[in-house]
C-alpha cells in the first residue's frame, strides 16, 4: 500500500515526531508515517523505532484510509486547524467494550447529594460515608443499586471543593 503525505503533512509530521510534549504513542505513529514515506519497509521501521510489527501495520493501514480526506481538509483548514486535524488522525480510536453503568446524569446527581450536608437529610453524621451516601443515592431513586466501593471510586476521581463531601475512609 502507498501512503502519500503532502508538503504540509510532512511538515506537521516531522515536528510531531520530535516533540517532548505530545503523548509517546502519537510521536512513534508520526515516525511510522515519515519512514512509510519515505520507503522504508515494516521491517526496517521495526528496527528504527523499536515497536511491534503489527503497530506498523495499523498505523500505515490508517493513515492510508485518512490520506484523501487529509488532502482535501487541507485546502481548506487553517495551518493551526490542520495541526489538531493531524494529531487527531494519530489519536487512538474509540475502543469497544461495556458501556458506562451510570449515565452523566446520574453521576452529576450523586454529585449534588454528596455536597448536601447529612444532616439536612436525616443522617446523624457531619460528614458523609460511601455506604451512606450509596443508600441515600438508592432511597432518592438515582440508581437502582450502587457498590459502596463504586460511590468510592467515583467521588476520589472527581475533584470536589467542598467540605461537605468527605468521604470517610473504612467507614
Amino acid at each position: 500500500m502507498q501512503l502519500i503525505i503532502t508538503e504540509q503533512q510532512q511538515q506537521i509530521l516531522t515536528e510531531f515526531s520530535r516533540s517532548t510534549q505530545m503523548p509517546h504513542a502519537e510521536v512513534v505513529r508520526a515516525k511510522i508515517i515519515l519512514y512509510r514515506c519515505a520507503g522504508e519497509s515494516n521491517s526496517s521501521i521495526v528496527g528504527k523505532i523499536g515497536c511491534h510489527r503489527n503497530t506498523v501495520t495499523k498505523w500505515c493501514r490508517r493513515w492510508h484510509r485518512k490520506q484523501a480526506m487529509l488532502a482535501e481538509i487541507e485546502k481548506e483548514a487553517t495551518p493551526q486547524t490542520y495541526r489538531k486535524i493531524i494529531k487527531a488522525a494519530l489519536m487512538d480510536e474509540e475502543r469497544t467494550g461495556r458501556p458506562n453503568t451510570f449515565t452523566a446524569e446520574q453521576l452529576c446527581q450523586i454529585m449534588a447529594v454528596a455536597c448536601q450536608p447529612p444532616e439536612e437529610l436525616g443522617y446523624p453524621v457531619t460528614h458523609w460515608t460511601a455506604p451512606e451516601l450509596a443508600l441515600e443515592v438508592v432511597k432518592q431513586n438515582i440508581v437502582a443499586s450502587i457498590s459502596v466501593r463504586h460511590i468510592g471510586r467515583f467521588l476520589k476521581r472527581v475533584p470536589v471543593e467542598t467540605a461537605s463531601v468527605t468521604i470517610l475512609a473504612n467507614e
